[in-house]
């Protein structure tokens, strides 16, 4: 319980920081990396994923999606596949960037026809410093099986998980933490991430 509270007040100092940049509260040359960070953000176009299917893509390019690169990962990433509804079904989430902000879109069964969008949150509340001088974007999403869901679970405490028998999506804020997204009845329920 102590290592939840921990991470809560770690989450709670994120938030008060993403909050300052929102509202200028920074030293100005703190400001400024910021600014430039965010300028920096590699974003691809969804065709870069050639895994994803064509109507997807389409989908993307329509809604004017762009997918957000954290910093750390040279290969592209935040376009994953995995069982998010039910198992034996594939399904697409996509880490999708417009004018700032991402948001999770889910494609069932590989359908471009009403994604859910979980989750958005402005591109520059995830920038962190990556060395001394240089800030990067830090979100990542991976798909996530009942292991992980329960293992965090027991580990740090949060809401209890419904019987997991399908994919979750972790969405993290990389060396960070995370939390899991995790639909079941018809909604997403926020689960218990990393630390």
């Amino acid at each position: 319980m102590r290592t939840f509270a921990v991470r809560t007040w770690m989450l709670a100092g994120l938030a008060a920081i993403a909050s300052a940049l929102s509202f200028g509260q920074l030293p100005e040359e703190l400001k400024r990396k910021f600014d430039e960070a965010e300028w920096r953000i590699v974003r691809l176009q969804p065709a870069a994923f050639p895994e994803l299917p064509a109507n997807v893509v389409r989908e993307l390019q329509r809604r004017d999606c762009t997918v957000p690169q954290e910093a750390y990962t040279r290969k592209p990433h935040n376009v994953i596949k995995g069982e998010f509804a039910k198992p034996g079904q594939t399904d697409w989430a996509v880490l999708c960037s417009v004018r700032g902000v991402s948001s999770i879109l889910v494609f069932w069964n590989g359908s471009e026809t009403n994604p859910s969008a979980i989750a958005p949150a402005e591109d520059h509340n995830y920038l962190q410093g990556i060395t001394a001088e240089q800030f990067g974007f830090s979100r990542g999403i991976t798909s996530v099986g009942k292991d992980f869901i329960m293992r965090h679970y027991r580990a740090y405490g949060g809401p209890t998980p419904p019987p997991v028998g399908h994919q979750g999506i972790d969405d993290a804020f990389i060396e960070k933490g995370s939390r899991t997204w995790y639909f079941h009845g018809g909604t997403w329920l926020q689960l218990t991430g990393a630390d």
